[in-house]
């Protein structure tokens, strides 16, 4: 079995907005594993979701198969978009302003 495994003092990362609510037990828990590892409570819970992801064979089975599924693009897939234009903006603009009598 595999084991977790965090070091000291690192913990800057880029990182994603997750809002979660979790059991006061497991909140107080991680933050006693940050103050012992000296990191930041997001670099833990973000290396224990790390570690569980990995501990769960079928979900790795599940996202090699969907990473090889993007890989292989369908051949009718539409081209990569582009910006639409106006007929205002695409339309030759003439300097002079008509003149008002």
């Amino acid at each position: 079995m595999s084991k977790l495994k965090l070091e000291h003092g690192v913990s800057r990362i880029r990182r994603a907005k997750l809002q979660s609510s979790i059991d006061q037990t497991v909140a107080d828990d991680i933050e006693m594993l940050a103050q012992w590892s000296n990191n930041e409570t997001n670099y833990i819970v973000n290396e224990l979701l790390r570690f569980a992801l990995t501990q769960d064979e079928e979900f790795q089975k599940y996202k090699a198969s969907s990473a090889a599924n993007v890989s292989r693009p369908a051949n009718n897939s539409k081209p990569a978009s582009t910006p639409i234009r106006s007929t205002a903006e695409t339309a030759p603009r003439s300097d002079t302003a008509p003149a008002q009598a």
